[in-house]
């Protein structure tokens, strides 16, 4: 089934000169048919011309209807489904791959004697009261923690903390 698509254009309200055109009526329809042949020219078929009304605004508050003219276009559809068909492409074949080696647990492109243990470290709490060798406390700043268990330690410790005067 063709699906169509259609353009609505305003018909042209003066006529337009041309050499041989004489008279009002001659220009109207000269104007009508240059708009016509440069539709056509973008592949649109004439279909018909309609007077159809339109309410516009007349003044602050009243509105009037007015009539006007358009011509009306359709072409059909290039992009639908029906017009799709496929092909297909002439590309070599892919070159066959091994079978995969299901002995081995081993991630691919890695040895059987590799190992890819990954290290787990618990995060340490942060301490405020520690004391280094020096006897100075061993965090100065709660809010330089280094990840986010140290951040709501310090967040803690200074909710608790009395404030300064």
């Amino acid at each position: 089934m063709t699906q169509f698509e259609y353009k609505v254009v305003p018909a042209p309200a003066k006529g337009r000169k041309a050499r041989g055109v004489k008279g009002p009526e001659g220009r109207f329809a000269n104007a009508l048919e240059m708009l016509m042949n440069e539709m056509a020219a973008e592949g649109w078929e004439f279909q018909r011309a309609e007077t159809l009304p339109s309410e516009e605004r007349s003044g602050l508050t009243a509105s009037t209807t007015i009539y006007r003219s358009v011509l009306v276009f359709r072409r059909g559809r290039t992009d639908t489904v029906d017009a799709f068909e496929p092909r297909l492409l002439d590309h070599p074949a892919p070159a066959e791959l091994p079978p995969p080696d299901t002995e081995s647990d081993a991630p691919a492109g890695m040895d059987e004697n590799e190992t890819t243990a990954v290290e787990e470290t618990e995060p340490q709490p942060l301490v405020l009261n520690k004391k280094d060798a020096t006897g100075a406390s061993a965090v100065s700043d709660p809010d330089e923690a280094d990840n986010v268990s140290d951040i709501s330690v310090a967040l803690k410790a200074r909710a608790e903390k009395p404030p300064e005067t």
